[in-house]
């Protein structure tokens, strides 16, 4: 058995058998994150403290470095001093609403999706004004809001809809022998690609961290703590990709990468003249980070961390709140990590697909939510040290484009 296959084994079996207690989420910091604000935090399904163990032990047997999978899920909230607030993220953007057949949730993440309301929901509304939301997803079902959704690029999420997971190998290319550190290019941004790019050169890769001039990675304008422990140790190219030298200077650096890891739907890298399947046939391993895969009836929709978790069914009732901050984000990136190295082992161009929804659904497994042990603590969040400062944006343009 080749290593990716024997890797998704390894992942399924991870979710596999039911854990009594609730001890191992209680110590890792997600617990506190979990339930609502002012209140008593709260337990969740099983899967999600043993999947993302086993994806932790899966990286290090791989080579990957050694790390606490449970715990990264509280990294951000441990540097911005977050705290769970409920039906409402821990980020504070996200938030759970009823629509007609259930909860959903409605993360206007970006001021376009603020904007794209009113077509959404096909009525004039503010977005401010969340009692007119709430009424007007209240008559309309999850399904109709899904579409409409992918349709307009809002991300939204919505239980069921989650492609399977944790990962899928969608083509296999070409054999090749590899010399020295691999060279990853990554394309991604804020939190699920940054982390499989930082573990992965935690691993031996030499990383290069590829962003546009016109619309740097988002988390740079966040906690710089964060964007240090994730991004600290890479090289930085910026390219502006509005011009066809730009679009040409991508196209050699993917065309030089041994893996290709990026955050964007399809089309998104097409228009920019960038083939995925072309590189995996000449022996790259291309992992493909999305909200909801590259196929299948949500593919073309927009996700984040916290409406991801949710289609994927990481979501409490008796109340309704979020599992912990973005929990699809730092899950996606754990197994993408792991599932790259998996592919460099076997030695042939790979093209992975990795939902966010999909890692959720996995995570979720259709357990139900434990008690916990009685008078169990609930651990703070915490933070891997930070080992180098990010880098600046295209500090290393003028050596590596040469």
């Amino acid at each position: 058995m080749d290593e990716t296959s024997a890797l998704r084994e390894e992942l399924v079996a991870a979710v596999a058998e039911p854990v009594d207690d609730g001890a191992a989420w209680a110590a890792s910091g997600g617990m506190a994150l979990t339930g609502p604000f002012g209140g008593p935090p709260r337990q969740v399904p099983w899967p999600v403290a043993t999947g993302l163990a086993g994806a932790a032990g899966a990286l290090a047997r791989l080579g990957g470095p050694g790390v606490d999978g449970p715990a990264l899920v509280g990294e951000r909230a441990a540097i911005a001093g977050l705290g769970r607030a409920g039906a409402t993220s821990v980020g504070g953007l996200a938030r759970l609403l009823e629509a007609a057949d259930g909860p959903v949730c409605l993360n206007p993440a970006r001021p376009e999706d603020r904007g794209a309301l009113p077509a959404l929901l096909e009525a004039t509304v503010d977005a401010d004004d969340h009692q007119a939301v709430r009424r007007l997803l209240a008559g309309r079902t999850g399904t109709w809001l899904a579409e409409r959704a992918d349709l307009l690029g809002v991300p939204l999420g919505v239980p069921g809809t989650a492609p399977s997971g944790p990962f899928g190998l969608l083509a296999e290319g070409a054999a090749v022998e590899r010399r020295g550190s691999p060279i990853v290019v990554e394309l991604g941004s804020l939190w699920a690609a940054p982390l499989c790019g930082d573990l992965l050169r935690r691993a031996g890769c030499r990383v290069v961290k590829v962003e546009s001039t016109g619309r740097p990675d988002g988390a740079r304008r966040g906690p710089a703590r964060f964007f240090d422990l994730l991004n600290g140790g890479k090289a930085s190219v910026a390219v502006d990709l509005g011009t066809a030298s730009g679009r040409e200077t991508l196209g050699r650096l993917v065309a030089g990468a041994d893996v290709v890891l990026e955050g964007s739907r399809p089309r998104a890298l097409v228009q920019l003249g960038i083939c995925a399947e072309r590189e995996v046939d000449r022996g790259a391993v291309w992992a493909s980070i999305t909200g909801y895969g590259r196929t299948g009836p949500r593919s073309n929709g927009v996700a984040f961390g916290d409406d991801a978790a949710v289609s994927g069914g990481l979501v409490l009732d008796e109340p309704v709140g979020f599992v912990a901050d973005a929990v699809a984000d730092p899950a996606t990136g754990l197994v993408a990590a792991a599932a790259v190295l998996a592919a460099l082992r076997d030695g042939r161009g790979a093209l992975l697909d990795l939902p966010l929804a999909g890692v959720a659904s996995w995570l979720a497994h259709g357990a139900s939510v434990p008690t916990g042990p009685v008078g169990v603590v609930a651990a703070a969040p915490r933070a891997r040290p930070v080992e180098a400062a990010g880098p600046g944006l295209g500090v290393d343009s003028a050596d590596l484009l040469i």
